[in-house]
């Protein structure tokens, strides 16, 4: 395991300019997140009651941002869970690798934006609770 556990995660406060025509957040690599953006993906419309995540990743980086709305994302590192509520567009939690995630209790119209560290590659998750139980507890 890489030695990351939940309490090395936290929320982090990304920029947000106001002013009277609305708020602007920016997030730029190498600025205010501390790895460079690969892929950004979103989730939306997820039903009520409906859980995402369940996986974790070897060597990706995320900064999960509530785009808009609310839902908590649920870190466990094999010994401790933290769960991180996620409601305000310009905080993001910080998931570092090695850490199992699910993401639930989504309100209406929630939007997840997630900045990843790396290209989509299948080899690097982790799907089965089990298996990462074994790999956590290294």
């Amino acid at each position: 395991m890489t030695g990351n556990k939940v309490f090395d995660c936290s929320i982090i406060e990304v920029s947000k300019i106001s002013s009277e025509a609305g708020n602007l957040t920016v997030v730029e690599n190498g600025v205010n997140i501390p790895f460079d953006v690969k892929r950004i993906y979103y989730l939306y419309n997820v039903p009520s009651g409906e859980a995402r995540g369940g996986h974790a990743h070897y060597k990706l980086e995320q900064y999960i941002i509530a785009a808009s709305g609310g839902f908590d994302v649920i870190l466990d590192d094999g010994k401790n869970k933290k769960r991180f509520t996620l409601n305000r567009p310009n905080l993001a939690l910080h998931i570092l690798p090695g850490l199992w995630r699910e993401l639930e209790n989504y309100s209406s119209g929630s939007i997840t934006m997630v900045l990843a560290s790396e290209v989509y590659d299948e080899k690097d998750y982790i799907i089965n609770y089990d298996k990462y139980k074994i790999y956590a507890n290294k």
